[in-house]
């Protein structure tokens, strides 16, 4: 695909919807799968920004793959993609097979606290835990992709949007848009009530200090 060209946005949904999904989601890591409505429109937003085609794109907590895949297609120079999760790795990489992006992504099990890449990434997507589960989670990952990358996408309930404010501010970051979104959770795991729970998400873009 070169920058001239339009994406072909109906298509990529189309791709990214074939994509496996968790096998067998932890509630202790947060896995739930980024709608594929959407990861597109985020990727869409960062496409739109110049920050994915030619970049190399960093994706923390990847889980299956759906950003990281969505970032090669639309021509990203190299995508790495990190997950803690054997098995959500496994998965991510049979769908680039399935999409036939493998040789554009590297998947690397890690945890993110303690990830030490030796290349500056581009851009960081993510969709990281929204620290339910383990408090304090979405700053570990906010931290790291704003000392790993020049711009960051991040996903994160609304409700923590004064934190997420002060934080970036305290990391060194600015925050140069929001887009305001909304998610849904399906029924996962025992302690869910409803068939599917919406919550209301704000997706940041932060420049970094060294951006």
């Amino acid at each position: 695909m070169n920058f001239s060209e339009i994406p072909n946005w109906k298509k990529i949904e189309i791709d990214l919807s074939r994509l496996a999904s968790y096998p067998k989601p932890k509630p202790s890591l947060e896995q739930y799968p980024t709608p594929v409505d959407l990861a597109v429109k985020v990727l869409r937003v960062a496409y739109l920004n110049g920050d994915i085609y030619g970049r190399v794109v960093l994706d923390l907590g990847c889980g299956t793959g759906i950003l990281s895949i969505g970032a090669a297609l639309l021509g990203a120079y190299y995508v790495i993609g990190v997950d803690i999760d054997r098995s959500a790795l496994e998965t991510a990489s049979m769908n680039a097979e399935t999409l036939d992006v493998s040789d554009t992504i590297d998947w690397v099990q890690a945890d993110v606290a303690s990830l030490n890449l030796k290349c500056k990434c581009d851009t960081v997507v993510q969709n990281p835990p929204f620290g339910v589960q383990r408090r304090g989670a979405d700053r570990i990952f906010l931290f790291k992709a704003l000392k790993t990358g020049r711009v960051v996408y991040s996903m994160h309930k609304s409700g923590t949007d004064e934190f997420i404010k002060s934080y970036v501010e305290k990391c060194g970051g600015r925050i140069e848009a929001i887009y305001v979104a909304e998610i849904e959770i399906p029924y996962l795991f025992s302690f869910h009530r409803k068939p599917r729970h919406s919550v209301k998400i704000n997706v940041y873009k932060v420049v970094a200090r060294h951006g």
